[in-house]
């Protein structure tokens, strides 16, 4: 018998049972044949602390020394430039102000990305973002759970959840796991998986996010271009291994399946993208798409649940599961295990399920 199950192998389910498997046997559930399919293997990648809600933010703080130091480090320089037309300079203000970027002038701006129009009159930038190397973070996780002797299984759909005396049975493909305790970081699934278990389900929602992969604008080297966004988020653009990353950065509810681009949303974003670059998009590489899960209140969910407290929620973390999982999955072992969090209590109560139960 398993103490903990933890269903998800996502980046949120493999850190919370990297860091519970130093106090009890861990068994990671993951219905996909390796570990971040989904939402964690169509992530931006980038870690910068000042973006998202006060509780997120707290958290992309709390993590930053883990990103830079753990295991050598999984953080290289990106940077992140915000432009704009003069007649959006209100809502580039406010992202200014918002994501705490400095003035630049536009030649400055077209220094780092030489490919910015005539359009893009204002510049805003902040050193201090970061790509992250996921896939080492998340296999590196992956290996603490083996050293701590927890498992991790593959192709194991959950089909039943029961809860008894002794804890938790649990079927997956077939086979029946016990244990004393759930963790669900099951992403998009989270709620579904609540319901499985007859616990009041949180109301996450996933949103699409499409995504184009361009060759290289004009045959530049963008290895060190920064991110570059529109303002309100309205489209971005990454360098990816030699290559040109770009979003609509759409969040279109939709239900928990393997999510695939919208073609004219996708095409909207890249009209828009085109809208600030002199070099013309050309056909796309590939295309795909993600979900970023959300809780009504839009801050991840982390903890017991109140009512059913054996049933741990690590989830809702719309699209800042990387940023935050050395601190996300640190506060909810030490909720499991009782010990005061290492964040502050206000930056708790945002972040625990009771918030919902009031």
């Amino acid at each position: 018998m398993s103490d903990i199950i933890v269903i998800g192998g996502g980046i949120a389910g493999l850190s919370a049972a990297a860091r519970l498997s130093a106090d009890a046997r861990v068994t990671v559930l993951e219905m996909e044949s390796g570990v971040g399919y989904h939402a964690s293997g169509r992530s931006a990648a980038l870690f910068e602390q000042n973006y998202g809600l006060p509780s997120t933010i707290a958290l992309n703080m709390a993590s930053a020394d883990y990103h830079r130091e753990a295991n050598g480090g999984y953080l290289s320089p990106r940077g992140l430039l915000i432009v704009a037309d003069k007649e959006d300079e209100d809502a580039f203000l406010k992202d200014v102000a918002t994501m705490g970027v400095d003035r630049i002038s536009a030649e400055e701006a077209r220094e780092m990305v030489p490919i910015l129009s005539p359009a893009a009159a204002l510049a805003g930038y902040h050193e201090a973002a970061y790509d992250i190397d996921t896939d080492r973070q998340m296999q590196d996780f992956v290996r603490t759970l083996r050293q701590n002797e927890g498992t991790l299984v593959t192709d194991a759909t959950v089909t039943q959840i029961r809860q008894h005396e002794r804890g938790w049975t649990v079927t997956a493909a077939g086979v029946e796991y016990e244990a004393e305790m759930i963790v669900n970081a099951a992403g998009a699934w989270a709620d579904l998986v609540a319901g499985l278990s007859g616990v009041t389900p949180i109301g996450i929602v996933p949103h699409r996010r499409s995504m184009a992969r361009l060759k290289a604008p004009g045959g530049h080297d963008v290895t060190r271009w920064p991110m570059f966004f529109g303002t309100g988020e309205q489209w971005y653009a990454k360098p990816d291994a030699g290559a040109l990353l770009v979003s609509p950065a759409e969040e279109d509810a939709t239900h928990p399946h393997d999510a695939f681009p919208d073609d004219m949303t996708l095409a909207e974003g890249l009209a828009r993208y085109q809208e600030m670059v002199t070099e013309e998009v050309t056909r796309p590489i590939s295309t795909w798409a993600g979900l970023r899960s959300f809780a009504p209140d839009r801050a991840l969910v982390l903890g017991p649940d109140p009512d059913v407290p054996s049933f741990v929620w690590c989830a809702a973390q719309g699209g800042y599961g990387f940023q935050t999982a050395p601190a996300a999955s640190q506060l909810v072992a030490d909720l499991v295990n009782a010990r005061p969090p290492q964040i502050e209590a206000a930056v708790v109560a945002a972040l625990v399920p009771d918030r919902f139960r009031v």
